[in-house]
């Protein structure tokens, strides 16, 4: 009998497809990032290649590609070789919005990238500059449906995160308000912190140090459960609006037909480094939770947010600029 398993385990092992280990890119590896500098994904990329670098024994630089909320970088990696020498920090906008939001987007999300892992989701935070008049969800409603298209709301583009978070509450709560678009999270913050605008769902990576400074009030936070790193936060759906998640998520992906084997490796050493305890500590003080795991499951995450953003999209009559 043990004789016949170990001839059947032998067998299936010899008719299963082997992957082999893949020597990583010579010289070096770019992560390209579709946002300015001090955003969300940004920050996320950057604590990342710093450690990756050092596993690698190689420099891994991030660079920034800015426009078109993540959309110009997204379709530049998508033509990048695809021996891993360039990848992409992806998130929300680019590879769930975006396939929605524009009928003539130059790539295909399903056909043009590798998925290599989700490093993290993480809710927005739904804030204001201090001299706001509301201070809870409800109060922001009552205040908009006052006011109907005065409150102005920020975002890094349309068809960002802020953006669409935004256009989900608008549903949900049957309000209307003014949305203000800019190019990245920085001069968003800025006009917000100077009274420019009201409010935005701000990323939580970007907003955590507005709202330990004490900059902003926070009202709530997005996903269908509070951040550890803000407990006292309520949810949207906790505030009136059950099954309200606008998460903002991030990953990583390279350009379609890389080697299973490379794909393998980087998976797992994304997975150590996101295990770090100084990285793990980071990452979970901006809210981004439940990351890591297989490329497998990244692409069955990213299909299932295409569909629910698609439909917000339709919903709300959503236009690219």
């Amino acid at each position: 009998m043990k004789r016949r398993t170990f001839i059947t385990a032998m067998a299936a092992m010899a008719a299963a497809p082997l992957v082999k280990a893949q020597t990583l890119p010579r010289g070096s590896v770019k992560i390209i990032v579709g946002f300015p500098p001090g955003g969300g994904t940004d920050v996320m990329a950057r604590v990342i290649a710093q450690k990756l670098g050092i596993l690698w024994d190689m420099p891994v630089v991030v660079e920034n590609k800015a426009g078109a909320a993540g959309v110009i970088a997204a379709g530049y990696v998508a033509k990048q070789p695809n021996d891993g020498s360039t990848l992409l920090m992806t998130n929300i906008s680019n590879h769930a919005i975006a396939p929605s939001l524009y009928p003539a987007l130059g790539y295909d999300v399903e056909r043009d990238f590798t998925s290599i892992m989700l490093v993290g989701v993480t809710p927005n935070l739904l804030i204001g500059n201090q001299n706001q008049e509301a201070s809870t969800v409800g109060e922001l409603v009552e205040l908009c449906r006052k006011r109907p298209g005065e409150i102005s709301f920020g975002s890094a583009g349309v068809g960002a995160a802020q953006h669409l978070a935004l256009e989900m509450f608008k549903l949900r709560a049957k309000i209307s308000a003014l949305h203000v678009p800019y190019r990245g999270s920085g001069p968003m913050v800025t006009d917000l912190l100077g009274g420019q605008i009201n409010y935005s769902f701000e990323t939580m990576t970007s907003a955590t140090p507005l709202v330990h400074g004490g900059k902003v009030k926070v009202l709530a936070q997005t996903r269908n459960k509070r951040a550890k790193s803000f407990p006292d936060v309520p949810t949207v759906a906790e505030q009136g609006y059950p099954g309200f998640d606008a998460s903002t998520w991030y990953g990583m992906v390279g350009p379609a037909g890389m080697d299973a084997g490379l794909v393998k490796r980087m998976n797992e050493d994304f997975n150590s480094v996101i295990a770090m305890p100084e990285v793990a500590q980071k990452l979970e003080s901006f809210g981004a939770e439940d990351g890591g795991d297989s490329p497998e499951k990244f692409s069955a995450f990213i299909g299932a947010e295409i569909k629910k953003w698609a439909q917000v999209i339709r919903e709300a009559k959503v236009q690219p600029a």
